[in-house]
């Protein structure tokens, strides 16, 4: 596993001490505090992202900041990891391209009206000399042609040229398209896995509570995988990204297309099942540990076989969590008791849920 910030560790430290709960969003809170960071969502994210240390780039390029980290320098580490943080600046960025394109285009048109009406002059004052009632002589016949001839040359070297530059202009868009396209297949989806990330699951449990006074059915489940009790922190470190793609490919095989199934960081995943029937989603949880039975692990360099590894997991349902905050933070509590318990089990939050009040998720349904 990645090192993590030290400056970010050791400003949590003290609230890890003073806390038995595992709430990584109220450390990440205390340590922004603690360095000085403003309380923004998008500073929120970025401190997160490089206190999971599953990005080592990130993790580098904040630890290069120095001590105090200035507004501008985050944000700038933002637009390069957490592009969707910036979707404004992208948009306009893609929209001055395609304006400054388009005006290069009519330039170009506006260039081939001003040849075409050459052309169509030298035509006319040929045309004139070949066929006048006059009679001219027979050179002013053989000048207009040899104008002519070069006018006609002229236009075919215009158009060869203007041709090229269209072919680079269309180029230049169609890189633009691709990267649009990239950005936004990207910005909601967790490499490794193939997965949506936290971001994406974030944005469809706040989906789920657009009505306040009627969310939708369904059930948050937080999971992690079980490999702590198998491994030490070394070899978790050395096996860390083949078990990442392991386990994130079992659950992309096994997971229902019509619900969410998301990697948060490491080994812990979040699963979004549209329903509200409680036992539906514990029979789909047997199946998904079912599949983890049935896929022995196999270390990546010996090819020696590791077993099999179990996971734990909170369950909650919306009619437990006054709103979509209430939801994640809940299931992140049964599944710290369900790994105090031991780990391998499924713990089920039932409550009444509490009044309905402000959502504070990061994100909104759109």
């Amino acid at each position: 596993m990645i090192r993590p910030c030290v400056e970010i560790c050791r400003a949590v430290q003290m609230v890890h001490k003073k806390s038995s709960t595992n709430d990584i969003g109220v450390r990440v809170a205390t340590a922004m505090q603690q360095l000085g960071i403003e309380g923004l969502p998008r500073n929120y994210e970025l401190v997160y992202e490089a206190y999971a240390g599953t990005n080592p780039d990130l993790v580098r390029d904040f630890i290069a900041l120095g001590k105090y980290k200035t507004q501008a320098a985050l944000d700038e580490l933002g637009r390069k990891y957490l592009p969707h943080q910036h979707e404004a600046s992208v948009l306009q960025r893609s929209a001055g391209v395609v304006r400054d394109e388009m005006s290069n285009f009519m330039a170009l048109l506006d260039e081939e009206k001003t040849s075409l009406t050459d052309y169509g002059r030298l035509i006319g004052e040929a045309s004139q000399a070949i066929v006048g009632a006059d009679g001219g002589p027979a050179t002013a016949l053989g000048a207009s042609i040899e104008a002519l001839r070069r006018a006609t040359e002229r236009r075919a070297t215009e158009n060869a040229a203007m041709t090229a530059s269209v072919s680079a202009h269309a180029e230049a868009l169609d890189g633009l398209a691709r990267e649009l396209a990239e950005f936004e297949a990207n910005k909601f989806l967790d490499v490794a896995t193939g997965l949506g990330n936290r971001r994406a699951f974030n944005k469809a449990v706040a989906r789920a509570y657009a009505d306040l006074d009627e969310p939708d059915a369904c059930a948050v489940v937080i999971a992690e995988v079980d490999a702590a009790k198998r491994f030490s922190p070394r070899q978790m470190e050395a096996l860390g990204p083949y078990l990442v793609g392991h386990f994130g490919s079992l659950i992309r095989q096994a997971f229902p297309s019509g619900d969410i199934a998301a990697r948060f960081d490491g080994l812990r995943f979040g699963f979004l099942f549209q329903t509200g029937d409680e036992s539906q989603v514990l029979r789909l949880l047997v199946l998904l540990r079912s599949a983890f039975q049935a896929a022995a692990l196999r270390h990546p360099e010996t090819g020696r076989g590791l077993g099999t590894l179990s996971f734990s997991a909170g369950l909650c349902m919306t009619e437990h969590a006054g709103n979509a905050f209430d939801l994640l933070n809940l299931g992140e509590k049964a599944l710290a008791q369900a790994i105090a318990e031991g780990g391998d089990r499924v713990v089920v939050h039932r409550e009444k849920a509490a009044s309905r009040g402000k959502d504070w998720m990061l994100y909104r349904a759109s």
